[in-house]
């Protein structure tokens, strides 16, 4: 018997005795697509359209099983008999035809786990006709026609293939697998923070919501995500009970499981979302930017392949930590959530996660919520004995064994019978992955340490007491000696060589300027390094630094061009500079206030003159005309203030008084005209670099050294053409202006080697000063290289140990940012920072005074 898709769904609506109005109500599957499918009209068929479909003709598991080998069997090809048949049709009904546009091919990878019937599609409204993760095996088995752009089809893959290296990598540094992955088990979320069943099934009106089964543990968590119709999960649980590691699991399987396109799943750190500032389409695509550099391309659609890519509905959003939003903003950002359709997975603390809910009056729509368990004695039992390593002279080995002495066999014991105050603490801290981590790290990894001291009521009389102590002996811990390893090239890194105290501190400064008024951050990006510095202290620091940057270009230009004295140059410079340094920090400070220092993040541009298709996705002339007069206030500034500089000059080297009635004729003239000069120049050289940037040609995902590598080379080439051109046009510039003015501003005296000297000052001086006050390599370079060292709040190759705590566990990389490992240690961190810092001593307060006092 020859059954292709269209024949048998026709054989199967015509014996259940329904036509295809009554299936369309049913399945909430337009009559058209139905006619398409049962035509043979449409060659690319969508599993969660069948899906829907097969639930409303209440198909069992036979005829699913003939439907799911029918959509992946080219037409035409025998199907295998069966001992139920469905009756042949009489007649065919041929509905209309028509032509629908490709829709975006959003194949979310499935499970190879032996699922025989179809399963409903994750993610999509009634007849929309798009697939989604819940296709099974046997359904995912063929490729199907893919109407997606090519170009988006290589972004797909290259996504991909950067999202499972990176989390692959993150799972092992965190040693996830190290004996064996902790148990990490849950069970449905209470009523009020899921969706009705119905909802999360997609079921039409009158639908009857069958029983989906979403208990399970870390090795099924994607069986469990399949059996979710909408693919919109929930992920619930406290502090610490291993959220993150069940999002690792989940992307990591959605990506390896046997499938020809889809949607790729991108974890998201969500707790930087304002959704009152930025739409939530606004901030994937900044996100994707940022940790993926390449998808900055323009896309076949006039827009950055990464807008293109949201767009398309091609990435599955995992956005993780949504308890870490702003408390304010849960409940605004719960609602955005609401607006959209699309699968997404959202992981949070129940309790916020609740407010939120409440706040919102709705759970987050069409969402199944699972909420982590806690770990037993019985999970600490299997696991903690086999982290304890067997190293020769330092343990105990069991004669004839080859294994440890039994560390932990007093504090299981303990554990299961909780017979003193102190075990039963005991017993409710350890029941997060995190504190056994935590315990681990401290009592197998360490020789010497006896984890029985954990049971001492007195040391750690309460939960908190224990906590603190597995938190605060991390650090200790894990800064122990090691040997650095050797990069990919063979060359060992720069050891930092620092000793624990020393790292904590440092540690907890940084943990400490993550804290702001309004909420926590916890994406730790080396280009905002020095927004823990005050805004007056940042304003200096930049003022200092570009008056050195004009300075040095003054004396260096001096020496080669000119026959000026040294005296005379060593004044004209210090001068100069400061001039130069209040002219852009005043820009600086100006920026900064009114909120602009986003601009600062790291380039992902570069100049070229290559065709339009590399270009960014804006109008060339619009970014012309902003940067024409961004440039044109600036050297304006600039201008004036050297010929106020220049007129002091003169008269503390010459003697001539700055009262006189020509030295001020002089100098009002000087203003205007290096006004005019500084200003167009610097007006058009960065319009026309602005109009003529285009991304970055970066092939790979950004790390934290990667971006900041990258930063410093984009910068570099930056330097170079600004030096150039601000040199150039300032020179000529000059020159022309002055054969222009000539006549009405009286005889000008400017001949070619001083517009070469004026411009080279310029290009060599106003270029560093941008390059140190305007972009993301310049801040860091000025605050994390120089000034925070100087000062000793952090260490001089702060790139260096930032890599060290990340291989030691301390922190973690998420695309080009790192974060601490888990919130709870960057507060403690954070807190521990505060109580030493003498900048944090409690205020201490005089008595009240008395009355006979007071008289």
């Amino acid at each position: 018997m020859t059954d292709d898709l269209g024949t048998l769904l026709r054989a199967l609506r015509d014996a259940a005795q329904l036509t295809q109005e009554q299936v369309a109500e049913q399945s909430g599957v337009s009559v058209r697509t139905i006619r398409r499918l049962e035509s043979g009209r449409s060659t690319n068929h969508r599993m969660g359209t069948v899906n829907l479909l097969a639930d409303a003709l209440e198909l069992g598991e036979e005829d699913r099983r003939r439907l799911a080998a029918a959509i992946t069997r080219p037409r035409g090809e025998s199907a295998p008999r069966t001992d139920k048949s469905v009756p042949r049709p009489e007649s065919e009904t041929h509905g209309e035809s028509g032509n629908r546009p490709p829709q975006d091919p959003d194949r979310v990878p499935g499970h190879a786990s032996g699922v025989v019937a179809p399963i409903a599609e994750p993610g999509r409204p009634p007849g929309d006709g798009l697939p989604g993760p819940a296709a099974s095996a046997s359904a995912l088995a063929a490729p199907a026609p893919s109407p997606v752009h090519p170009a988006l089809a290589d972004a797909v893959r290259e996504l991909a293939m950067e999202v499972r290296r990176r989390w692959r990598r993150e799972e092992g540094q965190r040693r996830v697998h190290d004996p064996f992955p902790l148990p990490v088990r849950w069970e449905p979320a209470l009523a009020g923070l899921t969706d009705r069943p119905e909802n999360v099934q997609r079921l039409g009106p009158g639908g009857t919501p069958r029983e989906v089964n979403v208990n399970g543990d870390l090795g099924g968590v994607l069986d469990v995500y399949c059996r979710i119709p909408s693919g919109r999960l929930t992920i619930l649980g406290r502090a610490g009970s291993g959220k993150s590691v069940l999002t690792i699991r989940l992307t990591l399987d959605l990506l390896e499981a046997p499938a020809t396109h889809g949607r790729v799943p991108v974890i998201f750190s969500i707790s930087s979302w304002d959704p009152t500032a930025t739409a939530l389409r606004d901030w994937l695509i900044g996100r994707l930017l940022r940790d993926h550099p390449h998808l900055a391309r323009r896309g076949p659609y006039g827009t950055t392949l990464a807008a293109a890519l949201v767009d398309a509905d091609l990435v599955l959003p995992v956005l993780d930590g949504f308890d870490e939003i702003a408390e304010g903003l849960r409940g605004a950002a719960l609602d955005a959530l609401n607006t959209t359709s699309s699968p997404l997975v959202l992981t949070s603390r129940r309790d916020e996660y609740a407010q939120a809910v409440q706040a919102a009056h709705a759970p987050l729509v069409w969402a199944a919520a699972i909420e982590l368990v806690d770990l037993t004695p019985d999970d600490l039992a299997g696991y903690l004995p086999r982290t304890v390593r067997t190293i020769a002279g330092d343990t105990d080995v069991k004669a004839g064994t080859g294994c440890t002495g039994d560390v932990w066999g007093t504090v299981l014991d303990e554990l299961r019978t909780r017979g003193t105050p102190a075990g039963a603490n005991l017993a409710t801290v350890l029941t997060t992955p995190l504190m056994v981590i935590l315990a681990r790290t401290l009592y197998s990894e360490m020789p010497g340490q006896d984890p029985s001291e954990l049971l001492d009521a007195a040391r750690f009389p309460t939960v908190r007491a224990l906590e603190e102590h597995l938190l605060a002996g991390f650090v200790p811990a894990v800064y122990r000696h090691r040997a650095p390893e050797r990069d990919a090239e063979g060359r060992r890194p720069r050891s930092p060589g620092r000793d624990s105290a020393r790292a904590e501190r440092w540690l907890g400064y940084l943990a400490h300027h993550l804290v702001r008024l309004d909420r926590d951050r916890h994406d730790l990006a080396w280009w905002q390094v020095g927004d823990s510095l005050s805004r007056p202290t940042r304003t200096l620091v930049i003022a200092l630094a570009t008056a050195l940057s004009v300075a040095l270009a003054d004396w260096v230009v001096g020496l080669l061009l000119t026959p000026i004295g040294i005296g005379e140059l060593l004044l004209q410079g210090a001068l100069m500079g400061p001039v130069a340094g209040l002219a852009f920090g005043s820009v600086y400070a100006l920026m900064d206030r009114c909120g602009l220092r986003t601009d600062f993040e790291p380039a992902r541009i570069r100049v070229t003159l290559r065709a339009t298709h590399d270009r960014l996705g804006r109008s060339p002339l619009r970014t012309f005309i902003v940067r024409f007069g961004h440039g044109l206030f600036g050297g304006s500034v600039m201008g004036i203030g050297c010929a106020c500089a220049l007129a002091l000059e003169r008269s503390l080297y010459s003697g001539i008084p700055l009262a006189e009635p020509r030295v001020i004729e002089g100098t009002l003239i000087n203003m205007l005209f290096l006004g005019l000069t500084f200003g167009s120049a610097a007006g058009l050289v960065f319009g026309l670099i602005a109009a003529l940037e285009a991304p970055v040609d970066v092939t790979a995902a950004a790390t934290p050294v990667s971006a900041l590598a990258s930063s410093r080379k984009t910068v570099g080439r930056q330097f170079l053409v600004l030096t150039t051109a601000l040199t150039v046009a300032i020179a000529f510039g000059g020159y022309l202006l002055v054969l222009l003015l000539q006549g009405s501003l009286g005889r000008l005296n400017w001949g070619m080697p001083d517009s070469l000297f004026i411009g080279t000052i310029g290009g060599l001086g106003g270029a560093g000063s941008y390059v140190l006050a305007f972009t993301a390599w310049g801040q860091w370079f000025v605050f994390a290289r120089v000034w925070l060292p100087l000062t000793g709040r952090l260490p001089w190759d702060l790139v260096a140990f930032l890599e060290d705590a990340y291989h030691r566990g301390v922190l973690r990389q998420t695309g080009a940012v790192y974060q601490f490992r888990h919130v709870r240690l960057q507060h403690h961190l954070g807190s521990a920072f505060r109580r030493q810092d003498t900048a944090f001593a409690p205020v201490t307060l005089p008595p009240p005074r008395t009355g006979a006092d007071a008289s």
